[in-house]
């Protein structure tokens, strides 16, 4: 028999995650994948294609700052960065495009890997670490990513620590500071400072650095945005006004801004 369109589309159906996995995320993915099983069994190779920022300034190992993005030191690793990468990624592909997308990514992770070799040279025991240390995973693209996904849809719901609902820019703002914090402390400050990294690459380019249109941050448009909203709501509840009725249906305003 066949299906119903409109039950396919009915408001009440439920759907985990954002999607498909888009074009550029399954290139991604599937080289993340083969790389991790290739590290999984060849011995070594993890850091030889790892970031070591002292390797990269004495040896000239550059391609480091491009193979490090691919590399995972475990499987629950790679597991949560994938799937992050999909959950946040996805809808920014579908609205730049597959190819903005992967130069975003890629700006983003080699500028992370930039930054951090420039933090690793810093008069600190952190910094000290950082620069002997062998840095691996798709963190710092990623955390530019979930930059990205904040700018574009800051009052998105997202699950803190999968129990407390709260706004995709109040959750990069926590994850920013929990990075910046923890990377001042000696024993977790080698991937933190990569993931504080990522997010201010991604800033500086998305707002700064990106040719055409840029996202431009207003603070005080905010304000006035959210004034605006709720005399709206004040209306609405004044007069009784209900979405709905005899003026709903085919290209009638149902009361939703898109």
């Amino acid at each position: 028999m066949p299906r119903n369109p409109s039950r396919l589309s009915s408001p009440s159906s439920f759907s985990f995650g954002p999607g498909p996995i888009s074009t550029a995320l399954k290139v991604l993915i599937g080289v993340n994948v083969v790389m991790f099983v290739a590290t999984t069994f060849i011995q070594g190779l993890q850091l030889q294609l790892g970031l070591v920022p002292m390797w990269v300034l004495h040896e000239w190992r550059i391609w480091q700052l491009v193979t490090y993005m691919f590399i995972h030191a475990g499987l629950f690793h790679i597991v949560f960065n994938m799937l992050a990468l999909w959950m946040f990624g996805t809808e920014l592909e579908r609205i730049w495009g597959s190819r903005f997308f992967l130069k975003f990514y890629f700006i983003t992770g080699i500028g992370a890997g930039v930054l951090t070799i420039a933090i690793s040279l810093l008069p600190f025991a952190a910094a000290h670490q950082l620069y002997v240390s062998d840095i691996v995973g798709a963190s710092g693209a990623i955390y530019g990513v979930l930059l990205a996904y904040a700018l574009y849809f800051p009052d998105r719901k997202i699950y803190y620590m999968m129990l407390f609902p709260i706004p995709a820019r109040m959750f990069v703002l926590i994850m920013g500071a929990v990075a910046f914090f923890t990377s001042l402390s000696e024993s977790g400050g080698v991937a933190n400072a990569t993931h504080l990294s990522g997010l201010l690459v991604a800033y500086v380019y998305l707002t700064m650095l990106r040719k055409g249109p840029r996202i431009k941050l207003n603070p005080w448009a905010e304000v006035k945005y959210r004034y605006v909203k709720w005399q709206l709501a004040t209306a609405r509840k004044k007069f009784d006004v209900y979405s709905g009725g005899k003026d709903s249906g085919p290209g009638r305003w149902d009361g939703r801004v898109h």
